[in-house]
């Protein structure tokens, strides 16, 4: 397994983000993960079996695809598609759940726990808990519950059992929290984090396991077009999908890299969740980041139209990307998300998550103002079957 080299100045940060901020009892389970993906990632036959697995259980490599007809209706520079909602459960969730999942079973793990926002996360951990026989807990928050009910359905069908977590409010965060609580309290569990956050070793082991979307799309756009692309974009959540493309081209300076947050119903209202444009250094959930806080310093309520997005934090890569200017961070509200959600559909016949649509509408921005030998990679991170009860009847 090709794994990447941390930019951290000391071990689990990056630049001065990450770390682990937890209780005294939980360091030594972090500890003994830490020690056992190390042992993994330098073990040639666990490289093997996810190899092998993401190409005949998974389906990779992902297509890239281009979309001819939005440049015929648009103008300016050309768009393509890194096809993550083409893998297996529908999303680029599954590289990492596959990854760790590999992980608990080598260290005689039986149970995993995750949490879920959009419920992709939750479907691929149900997905590899099926396949490795262990049993598998996935908290959500009451209100994604609701409004991502085909993906309960499909982990319920998998075997998880679903918690909905009526805590707070109800979302993404308080699904983590409650996940951290059941990972504290009890050891023989393993829990399958699923966004590059998190206290150290996550955020590094997530971009491990999601790094094969970068590589692949290097490969494939140097194939097809003879040189890399100008511009990479990416929606950033957590940051998960963002970092396993971006850590492609990291080294690329001709490419320009563009994370893309959910500024929800506009910054002015708070209703958003754009965490490295209106946040600030602090700590949440074991690590260290740019967090979008209340008046007491506490994590604020966030939202955002789509359910994977509403996070008060961002995985620490992104904020040291973000420091250094290597990567740029902009936003885009619901009805941008919402109106590149149709134009994808109607122009190419791709129904994108509602993720993905906001890393399309600032691309969508963008390419009118591109020449027309100019390109633009999207991770299209997942697919929207998700995301119609909540897109349709605003479209």
């Amino acid at each position: 397994m090709t794994t990447q080299t941390s930019v951290a100045e000391k071990k689990g940060y990056f630049g001065e983000y990450g770390g682990s901020f937890v209780p005294e009892g939980l360091q030594p389970r972090l500890d003994e993960l830490e020690q056992a993906y190390e042992d993994a990632r330098s073990d040639p036959a666990f490289g093997a079996e996810y190899a092998r697995l993401l190409k005949e259980y998974v389906g990779r490599p992902s297509a890239l695809t281009e979309c001819a007809n939005l440049f015929r209706h648009l103008g300016g520079g050309r768009l393509f598609l890194k096809r993550e909602d083409l893998n297996h459960t529908g999303a680029h969730k599954i590289n990492n759940a596959l990854g760790q999942a590999l992980l608990a079973k080598r260290m005689g793990k039986t149970e995993l726990i995750a949490e879920t926002g959009a419920g992709m996360h939750g479907t691929a951990s149900a997905t590899v808990a099926a396949l490795m026989g262990m049993h598998c807990t996935v908290y959500m928050g009451e209100v994604d519950v609701a409004r991502q009910a085909p993906n309960v359905a499909r982990m319920k069908a998998l075997g998880a059992e679903v918690v909905s977590v009526r805590e707070g409010q109800r979302t993404l965060k308080e699904a983590v929290d409650a996940a951290l609580v059941a990972f504290a309290t009890r050891p023989e569990t393993f829990y399958l984090l699923g966004s590059a956050v998190g206290p150290h070793p996550y955020p590094g082991m997530v971009r491990d396991f999601q790094s094969v979307i970068g590589r692949e799309a290097r490969q494939q756009f140097l194939q097809r077009e003879g040189r890399l692309p100008d511009y990479g974009v990416a929606c950033v959540g957590g940051g998960s999908n963002a970092i396993g493309l971006f850590s492609g081209f990291l080294e690329d300076p001709s490419v320009r890299l563009v994370g893309v947050e959910p500024s929800g119903r506009g910054l002015q209202t708070g209703d958003h969740a754009a965490t490295l444009t209106a946040g600030a250094p602090g700590v949440i959930h074991g690590f260290r980041s740019y967090v979008l806080a209340d008046d007491r310093g506490e994590p604020a309520q966030v939202y955002s139209i789509s359910a994977g997005l509403d996070y008060p934090g961002v995985g620490p890569e992104h904020a040291h990307l973000k420091d250094t200017g290597r990567v740029r961070y902009e936003i885009a509200s619901d009805r941008e998300a919402l109106d590149a959600f149709r134009l994808l559909c109607r122009h190419e016949g791709i129904i994108p998550a509602l993720e993905s649509s906001h890393a399309l509408a600032y691309a969508l921005r963008l390419l009118p103002t591109l020449k027309g030998d100019q390109t633009v990679l999207v991770n299209l991170s997942g697919r929207g079957d998700k995301d119609l009860d909540t897109a349709l009847p605003l479209l």
